[in-house]
């Protein structure tokens, strides 16, 4: 049986033959190829010859090449697709895939070849790629007695099966967890299609829960009773009321490894360990961003708060202000002084904001464009496909979007390169966008609220990232850049979703055509700074308590029952709890972290947004053309080949400097969040 995981695609662009793939192959070939790829290492290795660019880095380069054929569409399936079947191969495969990682990074021999490798007349991208590869060795234990690496090898293990399992009782919790009404009355405020839409075959009605915790539908239930029990449900995931989806133990489990993991490696904890490997270098510094943005936001909190209770003091309902209520009422605020979402709904198809939005702000800044490809499937029919032409006619690459939410599917948005660009592997990018809005009834449009118009200027930013992205090694390309700058491109993005060129474009009402009335389009640049007081808290207390767990040493771990105590003491003393602003992530399902990927690092998305704020504003100054506001080809360009083509092939910081002209300013974001 030919294995569609192992044998290259014939379809355009290599992608994936995703109706020839099978869960059983995704084993078999994941095997072969990380067999493949040791035998490749073994060559280079053992190679008699002195190390050269060409025998040495690009040798290793192509070794992953059979590996990323194998591995990207079998983990694309398992987020996007999910399910018991592939919850269970992941699961096996991912304490494989760890040993065998660690087996590279370990290797002592590999170490010294790249450390041989004569870059007198080196181009910058191999110099950076050399230097960075032999960081990540030192980082990865590489000087240490080869007892210890066994240890780390044992930790590296025992975490990848651990992770993996946090993430899938994660989002069991999400359908564990829904919130059983019993009458119809209850879930006033919703339309009649929504609560049609949660209606059960016994009558009573089910809402579902997104991963983080504050939830959209409390901004809609006017009874305060429903709202305060669906922010109790979600909550509460994880925290043992279902053995499925109990993650307790895993938590602590997966915070004393990783401990221990830093002590063997001489470092003070594993948030250290994290911060080496990006721009932050130290974590202190992370501590020291966060906490001083966490004061402001806080007393932001406390002034936003006395605007609230007005409201809620007014309800008879409601008998005060709870936790649950508060994006409720901040909704009716927002209805006053920037822009709710019941206004804003109609102007908001999804449709527009893909082909209207973000595709047209990238047709202005970069000269490229988006054509339908029906013909190239996807892994479910409603993945969506579009060729990417650059200004001269060429194609350039593919760009995916599976947009909708489905059982088994992991929460939240994301990006994923299916076919990563190189000039040595001679591959145009692929690019899929995922989210999770809810899929609406055939020939109906999806009306977004205006964080799912967030969402999609976000990801697509990670999307021009790949796509944008000309590096000559697989290695470097994309999005392979440190943690703590791969949100800039992403989180710079959104603000074409304010632009009055580009919101005029795509905000047209559903059914008349009508375009945004001027004073709705005025007010979105008040909602840009409303309410920044709480989303700014329920952000850094989960970015100080991703830090807080990581900060700790082996014996330091909390029990399993008592991880709710360890969070709220932890947030109190890093002067960030608020009763009434719970964190967008607690504990329990916080997957950024313990699911693996962003642990001690969720704080990435805040160093990220200091420079994003400073070169929002260069766009608004030196970028700027004719009042434009940086919406040109000129400023395009230059944040595309001094930053977006640039992958890691040199240090992000000279890429930043490169578009802004010096190093960032701190003070840049709590301008740009009104703080």
């Amino acid at each position: 049986m030919t294995n569609p995981l192992i044998t290259p695609s014939t379809l355009p662009y290599d992608v994936p033959d995703w109706g020839a793939i099978a869960p059983e192959h995704i084993l078999p070939a994941a095997r072969e190829a990380m067999a493949e790829q040791r035998r490749a290492w073994e060559r280079i290795a053992t190679n008699p010859e002195p190390a050269t660019v060409e025998n040495t880095v690009v040798a290793y380069d192509e070794s992953n090449d059979g590996v990323n054929r194998a591995l990207i569409p079998a983990f694309t399936l398992f987020s996007s697709i999910g399910g018991p079947e592939l919850e269970a191969i992941q699961a096996e495969l991912g304490p494989e895939l760890a040993a065998h990682t660690s087996a590279f990074w370990l290797d002592r021999r590999m170490f010294e070849r790249f450390n041989a490798v004569d870059l007198t007349d080196a181009d910058e991208e191999t110099i950076y790629f050399v230097t960075d590869t032999l960081k990540k060795f030192r980082l990865e234990g590489i000087d240490l007695p080869e007892s210890e690496q066994e240890k780390i090898k044992e930790i590296d293990s025992q975490l990848s099966k651990l992770e993996i399992l946090f993430s899938q009782r994660a989002t069991k919790a999400m359908s564990d967890n829904s919130l059983r009404v019993e009458k119809r009355e209850d879930l006033a405020g919703l339309s009649d299609e929504q609560i049609d839409s949660f209606r059960q075959e016994d009558g009573s009605y089910l809402l579902p829960l997104l991963n983080f915790t504050n939830q959209p539908l409390q901004v809609e239930l006017t009874n305060p009773q429903t709202r305060r029990a669906l922010l109790d449900a979600s909550t509460s995931r994880g925290l043992g009321a279902q053995e499925s989806s109990d993650t307790r133990q895993l938590v602590v489990d997966i915070a004393r490894l990783r401990a221990e993991r830093a002590a063997l490696l001489g470092q003070p904890h594993h948030a250290h360990v994290v911060a080496q490997r990006g721009m932050a270098s130290d974590s202190q510094n992370i501590i020291d961003l966060l906490t001083s943005v966490a004061t402001q936001a806080i007393q932001a909190v406390d002034r936003e708060r006395t605007d609230l209770l007005t409201l809620a003091e007014g309800d008879e309902a409601g008998a005060g202000l709870q936790a649950g209520d508060w994006t409720y009422y901040q909704e009716q605020i927002r209805g006053q002084v920037a822009v709710d979402d019941a206004a804003l709904k109609p102007y908001l198809a999804l449709s527009n904001v893909v082909e209207k939005g973000i595709f047209f702000a990238a047709e202005k800044l970069f000269g490229i464009s988006f054509v339908p490809r029906t013909d190239i499937p996807g892994y479910i029919e409603s993945v969506q496909t579009w060729e990417v032409f650059d200004e001269s006619g060429e194609p350039i690459g593919l760009f995916q979007a599976d947009f909708y939410a489905r059982p088994g599917k992991s929460g939240g948005a994301w990006m994923n390169p299916i076919v990563n660009q190189s000039r040595r592997a001679g591959t145009k990018p692929v690019i899929m966008n995922n989210s999770n809005f809810p899929e609406p009834l055939a020939g109906q449009e999806l009306l977004l609220t205006w964080d799912q118009v967030e969402t999609v200027f976000h990801e697509f930013g990670h999307a021009l990232h790949g796509l944008l992205s000309d590096t000559y090694y697989v290695s470097t390309s994309g999005t392979s850049v440190p943690r703590d700058f791969v949100e800039l491109p992403s989180q710079l993005n959104e603000m074409w979703a304010y632009h009055p060129a580009v919101l005029a474009n795509y905000a047209v009402h559903v059914e008349t055509g009508d375009p945004l009335p001027a004073d709705l389009a005025a007010k979105l640049s008040a909602s840009k700074t409303f309410g920044q007081g709480f989303a700014t808290t329920e952000f850094v207390a989960s970015a100080l308590l991703d830090q807080a767990w990581h900060r700790i040493s082996a014996d330091d771990v909390p029990s399993s029952h008592d991880i709710e105590e360890f969070e709220k003491k932890a947030l109190t003393e890093l002067g960030v709890f608020h009763e009434l602003v719970p964190p967008r992530y607690r504990t329990a399902y916080f997957k950024h972290t313990f699911g693996g990927g962003y642990d001690a690092g969720y704080y990435a998305y805040m160093w990220a947004e200091v420079l994003v704020a400073d070169i929002e504003q260069w766009f608004a100054s030196d970028g700027s053309k004719d009042g434009d506001g940086g919406l040109n080809r000129e400023a395009g360009n230059t944040l595309r080949h001094e930053l977006l083509s640039r992958g890691s092939s040199r240090n992000p910081m000279e890429s930043f400097v490169a578009v802004r002209g010096r190093e960032p300013r701190a003070e840049a974001l709590l301008e740009r969040r009104g703080l």
